[in-house]
């Protein structure tokens, strides 16, 4: 009916810039000649089929997202290679925001309201600058699989976080899991360190809790404006600061531009802290947190995978069963929640 309606009404539009009314046009042909083409492509507008594409489309992109996070660890061992943590940090969060502030330049995307830039600072604070700077000094005595294992934990440490941000109560099923998964980490973490966390193990759980609480707040602004803008300003909003941090570190630390420290710094703040936000955004918005959150769940076994074959590291059998295990722990939250 909707493609017919269409046709109708682009018709007599037609005859009405001619001879006479609209309305003649749609009742004047004994044979419905006016709307019998219309059928023809019904398919294309119809709401189901359009939704499936849509759910389709927003599948492969939060997958794509995914991918993208999950090469993060391993690229940025490639950019320590020659590159400072401090230094490496700072230019990869001026590239990302440069491209950023680019974009929303050129989609004249306007500025948010000051209501909302004290939670584009949380998300700064946490996904632009404390996620990255903590897991890079963690990777300077850390393997990536090791890492991978504890950041692993994210998506349990967020939920946490905005059950209690929000004030949802979930279910005694959610948190005996979210506690379980935990207990896993800290037990392959114990077991790695010889019975006590290292220092690198501190920066990775530090990591945890402000990358939750960014991705907490920033899941709350991403009801007021689309997930890609909020971290394209939440680049912008630390890009005076990241701009002063790289001219203070460069001098005092490493900087040799070798070709896995260059690919390494332009995967994180292209590949990752970018684009790998944006499909995953847009991925999200289509087939809703819930289910794009359970394609995250292959996130740190697809980064051990990485680690053995692009930085051919020793993967401890422990490794994949700990992640396996937190696997699981997250989709019991996943379905405790709803």
């Amino acid at each position: 009916m909707r493609a017919q309606d269409s046709a109708t009404v682009s018709r007599g539009i037609a005859v009405r810039t001619s001879t006479g009314p609209m309305r003649s046009t749609g009742s004047s042909s004994p044979t419905g000649t006016g709307t019998t083409s219309a059928p023809a492509s019904g398919k294309a507008t119809d709401p189901a089929a359009q939704d499936q594409h849509r759910r389709r489309a927003g599948t492969a992109q939060a997958a794509l997202g995914v991918v993208a996070f999950s090469l993060t660890f391993p690229a940025t061992a490639w950019g320590l290679e020659g590159i400072g943590p401090w230094s490496f940090v700072a230019l990869r969060c001026v590239l990302s925001a440069v491209i950023a502030g680019g974009c929303l330049l050129a989609l004249r995307v306007p500025v948010p309201p000051r209501a909302h830039w004290g939670g584009l600072a949380v998300v700064g604070g946490g996904v632009v600058i404390g996620f990255p700077l903590l897991t890079s000094l963690a990777l300077q005595t850390s393997s990536t699989s090791h890492a991978a294992v504890v950041v692993g934990l994210l998506p349990l440490t967020t939920a946490a976080l905005s059950a209690l941000r929000t004030g949802v109560r979930p279910s005694r099923t959610f948190w005996a899991a979210a506690i379980a998964g935990a207990v896993a980490v800290l037990a392959f973490t114990a077991q790695q360190s010889g019975g006590k966390l290292s220092t690198a193990d501190l920066y990775l759980f530090g990591s945890l809790l402000v990358c939750a609480a960014g991705y907490t707040e920033g899941g709350r602004l991403a009801r007021e404006m689309p997930g890609w803008q909020v971290i394209g300003w939440a680049l912008v909003l630390c890009l005076p600061l990241t701009v002063v941090w790289a001219a203070l570190a460069l001098p005092h630390e490493p900087f040799q531009l070798t070709a896995h420290s260059s690919m390494g710094l332009l995967y994180s703040a292209i590949g990752s802290q970018f684009l790998g936000l944006l499909i995953w955004y847009r991925g999200m918005a289509a087939i809703g947190i819930p289910k794009a959150s359970q394609l995250q769940l292959a996130q740190p076994l697809l980064t051990l995978v990485w680690s053995l074959f692009l930085l051919g590291e020793d993967v401890p059998a422990a490794a994949p069963l700990t992640a396996v295990a937190v696997l699981v722990c997250i989709a019991v939250t996943q379905r405790a929640r709803g």
